[in-house]
């Protein structure tokens, strides 16, 4: 495992340095996107002015879809990917058989 390193994310169209491990950055990066477009369809459709008024609301909205939803939908969405995968393999392995 690798130390930690300093990364750049934007939210909000401000840079931000953090520090992650090489094997969690992408994993960081994909957070950081995601925070970063639900600040911005709170900041285009509400009145909340900001952005630490916006990151607040947009935690709050992120836990209590954690706490309701088990992700706000993210855990249903990876299952649907990984049967999806599923079937590409089986479909990919079913053809290699044939083949030989």
């Amino acid at each position: 495992m690798a130390g930690p390193r300093s990364i750049e994310i934007n939210i909000l169209g401000r840079a931000y340095k953090v520090a992650c491990s090489r094997e969690e950055e992408s994993a960081l990066i994909s957070a950081a996107d995601y925070l970063d477009a639900k600040m911005r369809a709170i900041r285009d459709s509400s009145k909340v002015i900001g952005a630490e008024r916006i990151a607040i609301m947009a935690g709050l909205n992120l836990a209590h879809d954690l706490l309701t939803h088990g992700g706000g939908g993210l855990v249903e969405e990876a299952r649907t990917r990984l049967t999806h995968c599923s079937t590409l393999l089986d479909a990919v392995l079913e053809d290699q058989d044939k083949l030989f």
